[in-house]
């Protein structure tokens, strides 16, 4: 395959929301942001991109577990290999004390699998360790090939070389998760198991000004008994929505991809599911009371080598009768075209695309263009 370093497809996409609360902050109001001093709707990145990478579980790509459950994970592994329930759950308490430290004492020194492994994991702290299938196997096997004899597999008491010697086992060359390559994986424990993330994801935000607006609402009782004399509501509450039309820009950066997947590696059909998922992924916020289920308006694709570009929308759009959306793919537009001619050659664009104004070209018109671009 032709090296793709420095190449990127960057997704410029407006998106349109009506009653929504997409993504909510720690008192359940809107997400926001102050944009060229006006308040914007804001949905971050971290949000969406979840959204993103659970959806990539329904198309045909492999996917890692990203999640605290390592010892559950690996000792069903090892059960697959004919381990007992208490070896198993041995092997996996040791491997996963490598990489959680308990919050009540976290520089207490492992002393045994029963005194330190098998404390309440609800003391544990937040680290999710981000594996591969292959990943699980290929420690799963070790142990196997050991007995399942956790201490005899991994001998180090002491928490960062235990750490190290779990990275020894996994060959990072053979990891072939999408989304870890994708999104990337850290492990403070271990840096050799780190996977620098082939896309980025901007906080999306509204191309206009936003306030946010408060729904009153009540409750009423069935009285399936027929026994209540008051005829009022038995709850009443408040929330927070806003409606908005949201820019988001992601980039997708080739050249990293292919260095983790490896160079022999076929990235058609990782390209075709990422694009699909990124399409249908919505944040989960309340979709069943306001079912933001709202799909792409708008998209400008752009193939280019070289430093990434993000519309800003500090100049917020207006509505001018016509809603939001007329006026923001028009200042998308002016913008983009007006970068383009102001980098000149360093622009690097190699492919333009634009999505949403032709009802012949489809998404999957737009996935075979840019897996032509391979």
């Amino acid at each position: 395959m032709t090296s793709l370093k420095n190449t990127r497809i960057e997704f410029h996409i407006l998106q349109s929301f009506p009653v929504t609360c997409l993504n909510r902050d720690d008192v359940g109001a809107p997400k926001s942001a102050m944009i060229g001093g006006v308040p914007r709707a804001r949905v971050s990145s971290q949000c969406w991109k979840r959204q993103v990478r659970l959806q990539l579980k329904n198309y045909d790509v492999v996917t890692g577990t990203r999640t605290k459950l390592i010892s559950e994970l690996v000792a069903s592994e090892c059960m697959e290999l004919g381990a007992t329930e208490e070896q198993a759950k041995n092997c996996g308490d040791w491997l996963e004390g490598a990489f959680i430290k308990l919050k009540s004492d976290k520089k207490k020194k492992t002393k045994s699998i029963e005194e330190d492994e098998n404390e309440s994991k609800e003391e544990s702290s937040d680290t999710l360790l981000f594996l591969a299938p292959d990943e699980i196997k290929k420690i799963a096997k070790t142990f196997a090939d050991n007995g399942f004899d956790a201490i005899k597999t991994l001998k180090a008491t002491e928490q960062k070389k235990r750490a190290k010697e779990v990275a020894s086992l996994i060959d990072k060359s053979e990891m072939n998760a999408f989304d870890i390559a994708l999104f990337g994986r850290m492990v403070a424990q271990a840096t050799s198991l780190n996977v620098e993330a082939a896309c980025s994801f901007s906080h999306a935000i509204s191309t206009h000004k936003v306030v946010s607006e408060i729904e009153f609402f009540t409750a009423v009782d069935d009285d399936p008994l027929n026994i209540r004399e008051d005829t009022g509501s038995a709850h009443m509450g408040s929330l927070e929505y806003n409606s908005a039309t949201y820019y988001r820009y992601i980039s997708l950066d080739l050249g990293q991809l292919q260095q983790t997947m490896g160079t022999d590696a076929d990235l058609k059909p990782a390209i075709e599911a990422f694009v699909k998922a990124l399409y249908v992924a919505v944040p989960s916020a309340r979709q069943t009371t306001q079912a933001g289920a709202c799909p792409w308006e708008f998209s400008r694709v752009l193939v280019r080598k070289g430093q990434g570009l993000q519309a800003s929308f500090e100049q917020p759009v207006k509505a001018k009768g016509q809603g939001y959306l007329v006026a923001s793919k028009a200042a998308l537009n002016e913008w983009l075209d007006a970068k383009e001619k102001l980098s000149g050659s360093l622009f690097g664009k190699l492919a333009d695309f634009q999505w949403g104004e032709n009802l012949d070209y489809s998404i999957d018109h737009l996935i075979a263009d840019l897996q032509a671009q391979l």
